[in-house]
């Protein structure tokens, strides 16, 4: 019997080094493979649309297939891991951490009021963001059309307004227009906005390639959508066959507990359908209900979607169960 050789340190800390090697190189190719889950589904696509009625409300129910399932085909575990960096819309208008950085924003002290000129008659939307410290944010936002006519109205509350800001899109058409933000909470909470027009390839247009249905919500009645952790930011349109609109918008984590409330009335939500972006960092059990405030004789149309989603680690686990959450 020939006597084993004896290998020496050298030799057994390069073997483990291969070995090491060979572990991280297949660790990678599993996430090479996995990401084409996550690829969205061309249909989802939509055309750029504007404030008015070329957006398509269509008033088809939800069924199952309306639900996109992130992980269409067996593969490795996901789980969440960092902050938002993937939009879903194929438009590549400006993110909202852009815009912040790209504006000079306005300082609305507490019971103060500021307002926003648009003499324009190109300018026929208008963005409007708020954010604050991490402080709450209540505030009234109006849209002044000539004298004694606001036909569009916001009352928005955030219980952080540095965690989730606030940012919606204001029809402005038959200009001139302006914009005015009250700032109702006290002086110790103060409020940073920033309101500049929506041209073509701006949000309102992003937001709308992201949704693909909408669903009815007649007058009085309550519609929720529960959505996955991964899902960073949420796109919600709402507008009306011409009726005025008159809803209540919350972003709700746990029971009746808000962490944002929006109600708002527009005189016309054909002409000027409500367009916002709705941040869930960390959004584990989060919940979007919409409410009608209005009578049983003017329903309104509402599409939720995902529009950004998080980071993601590829994890193998054999006990995968995650393909059973919906994106939304």
């Amino acid at each position: 019997i020939m006597p084993i050789p004896q290998l020496s340190t050298n030799t057994v800390q390069m073997v483990n080094m291969a070995a090491a090697i060979g572990i991280w190189a297949t660790i990678a190719l599993i996430g090479v493979v996995g990401t084409d889950a996550f690829v969205t589904s061309s249909s989802r696509s939509a055309s750029a649309t504007q404030l008015a009625s070329e957006y398509g409300a269509s008033t088809r129910t939800r069924t199952q297939n309306d639900y996109i399932d992130i992980n269409r085909e067996p593969g490795p575990m996901v789980t969440y891991n960092g902050p938002t960096i993937r939009p879903i819309s194929d438009i590549r208008a400006p993110s909202l951490d852009e815009i912040w950085d790209s504006t000079m924003p306005v300082t609305v002290q507490g019971g103060s009021l500021r307002t926003w000129h648009f003499a324009n008659p190109v300018v026929d939307a208008v963005q409007v963001l708020l954010k604050s410290e991490g402080r709450p944010i209540d505030a009234d936002v109006d849209l002044w059309n000539g004298p004694d006519n606001t036909p569009h109205k916001m009352r928005v509350y955030l219980e952080d307004g540095a965690r989730r800001t606030f940012s919606a899109i204001v029809g402005t058409p038959r200009g001139p227009n302006s914009v005015a933000i009250r700032n109702i909470g006290q002086l110790e909470f103060p409020i940073d906005a920033v309101v500049r027009p929506d041209m073509q390839d701006g949000l309102a247009a992003s937001i709308a390639s992201v949704v693909s249905r909408s669903e009815a919500i007649q007058g009085g009645a309550v519609r929720t959508w529960p959505f996955n952790p991964i899902v960073q930011s949420v796109a919600v349109i709402i507008k009306t066959d011409g009726r005025p609109l008159n809803c209540r918008i919350e972003l709700l984590m746990g029971p009746n507990n808000n962490k944002q409330v929006v109600e708002l009335y527009t005189e016309d939500g054909l002409e000027r359908p409500f367009f916002a972006i709705i941040e869930t960092p960390e959004a584990v059990g989060s919940v979007i209900r919409i409410k009608n405030t209005a009578p049983l004789e003017f329903p309104l149309y509402a599409s939720v979607a995902p529009y950004t989603v998080g980071e993601y680690d590829f994890v193998s686990d054999s006990y995968n169960n995650f393909n059973q959450w919906p994106m939304l």
